[in-house]
């Protein structure tokens, strides 16, 4: 893969700049000396001329194909809806840029293909923005797997519980597995090294707005993935959450167990009277923020060196495939072989 000049920060466009874009675009102006944010492209009038103008950024555009034409730009964070990331992906490598993408990087198994052999032809660094493996606890469980400290695994778990709000108008049917669950799926692969999924069962359910189920969408779900090496997988999420943002994993193993996340905001308890209370974030920004630092630092050092990316395509791909066999899962009331769906 091709590599950049090591001297200088790699110049980075965002494109998008949504709630998370907007987030990425701020650390990459502020948070993370080894990147130089150089363009915001964003198709809202003026959107993109206000936030290039906050960080900095000397250029501003309506139109992504700008920024890709841009040789001050190196690499591209895509922070746009998931419906627009495989084109956006398949663009920028053609571009000869080097991309992080949001999570999901596509939304079927074939625009994400059609994405990752863009990325290969160009021979350009793809990371995926799996942001939990990039979290301490996470980081600091699959450790004791990589040192054999937990044995084999057996039983693995991760939870997404989101702090609500969202207007059920504007999430499209399959949300829940491909945007939210997406990232459990990751998680489980994560925390079972070298094992892949060949089974998935799933049932959903829209009981935070059932008002919704009939035009799609499903708000509630459990998700049990069986993997090749014996272990079995426990995804589950919901939209809301009262307490807040909650996101925990926990893997079991032949030599012992590791459970990561408890959604606190700092590690104070208050006992009174009424009993004991702890602050729970309210925010996947606020409980993951080191995270989201660090995979961007990440991918800026692959980008300098050539690669390989942390989180790659081939991951995206291993996750999104558990996302479709799940998705069908609920639709036909059986277990799915991925088999079936990653063809």
């Amino acid at each position: 893969m091709s590599q950049v000049d090591s001297g200088a920060p790699v110049g980075v466009a965002l494109i998008g700049s949504g709630r998370m874009g907007a987030y990425h675009g701020a650390t990459l102006a502020q948070r993370l000396p080894g990147a130089r944010l150089v363009a915001v492209a964003d198709p809202a009038p003026g959107t993109a001329e206000k936030l290039a103008a906050g960080w900095g950024a000397p250029a501003a555009h309506t139109d992504p194909a700008q920024a890709f034409g841009d040789p001050a730009v190196e690499a591209v964070v895509i922070a746009a809806p998931a419906r627009f990331h495989a084109d956006l992906i398949v663009a920028a490598a053609q571009a000869g840029k080097s991309v992080f993408c949001e999570k999901p990087a596509a939304l079927s198994l074939g625009d994400l293909d059609r994405a990752i052999d863009a990325v290969r032809a160009a021979g350009v660094v793809l990371q995926v923005g799996f942001n939990r493996r990039f979290a301490p606890d996470w980081a600091a469980a699959r450790a004791l797997l990589d040192r054999g400290v937990l044995g084999t695994p057996r039983l693995l778990r991760s939870v997404t519980r989101d702090p609500g709000g969202f207007d059920p108008s504007r999430v499209p049917a399959d949300t829940i597995f491909n945007e939210t669950l997406i990232h459990d799926f990751d998680t489980l692969r994560f925390l079972n090294p070298d094992a892949e999924a060949v089974e998935v069962y799933a049932t959903a359910d829209a009981l935070v707005e059932p008002a919704w189920k009939d035009r799609g969408l499903l708000d509630t779900a459990v998700v049990t993935v069986r993997f090749d090496n014996g272990a079995t997988g426990i995804a589950e999420a919901c939209f809301e959450a009262a307490y807040g943002y909650d996101v925990r994993g926990e893997v079991f193993g032949s030599g012992g167990m590791a459970t990561m996340g408890d959604g606190r905001r700092t590690g104070m308890a208050f006992s009174g009277p009424a009993g004991r209370a702890i602050d729970t974030a309210r925010s996947d920004q606020e409980l993951l923020a080191g995270a989201y630092v660090a995979e961007l630092a990440a991918f800026v050092e692959a980008v300098r060196t050539g690669g390989p990316a942390a989180v790659g395509g081939e991951d995206a791909r291993a996750a999104l495939a558990i996302a479709t066999a799940a998705a069908q899962s609920v639709r036909e009331n059986r277990p799915v072989q991925i088999a079936e769906v990653a063809k």
